[in-house]
């Protein structure tokens, strides 16, 4: 899970995201945009499926 300020811009936040889903095969699962202003992100491993050559 990820906490983002609410300083943090919508680009920013875009690139962050873009940047966990490239780098680290994450992938968004949730997000929750608080009255604060703060963001919650959850993130989840992104499944690889692979063909049986068998």
């Amino acid at each position: 899970m990820l906490t983002l300020p609410r300083e943090a811009s919508r680009s920013e936040v875009r690139t962050l995201l873009t940047q966990e889903a490239e780098y680290g095969h994450w992938e968004l699962a949730r997000s929750v945009l608080y009255v604060g202003g703060v963001r919650k992100v959850w993130l989840r491993r992104r499944l690889h499926r692979v063909a049986s050559t068998l």
